[in-house]
């Protein structure tokens, strides 16, 4: 399995905006879709934003489309979330995530099977 390090988290005004970074390693990065998740205390784990495995199409909850974009770099063995005007509601710890399901693009938890460690996003008002 490919093993997955989130960076760029922080304590960020509302407004601002932030860059999170996965890194992975031990697999061929370009063979797994990579999801972004996020869970905020007491509540469940939430799908945010999916990309192909060619960085050609992508995906959003209703709740980011429009602030937040995901890209990749396969030559770089990297995902990235960039966070546009953010909102207090964004304030939780974001998961990057792989799977090689052999569909083009997945929001569903059950479907990855390689998790990061998380990263602290805090949206203060």
């Amino acid at each position: 399995q490919v093993q997955l390090v989130e960076s760029g988290g922080g304590l960020v005004q509302a407004g601002g905006s932030l860059r999170l970074s996965c890194a992975a390693s031990g697999r061929t990065f370009s063979n797994y879709l990579m999801d972004w998740f996020r869970q905020a205390p007491g509540k469940e784990r939430e799908f945010v934003a999916a990309i192909n495995r060619s960085g050609g199409s992508t995906y959003y909850a209703d709740s980011v489309k429009g602030r937040f974009t995901i890209s990749r770099d396969n030559a770089k063995n990297t995902v990235y979330l960039q966070m546009n005007s953010l909102k207090p509601e964004d304030t939780a710890v974001y998961y990057c995530a792989a799977t090689s399901v052999p569909y083009g693009i997945s929001r569903s938890v059950k479907d990855f099977h390689s998790w990061g460690q998380g990263t602290q996003v805090t949206v203060s008002s």
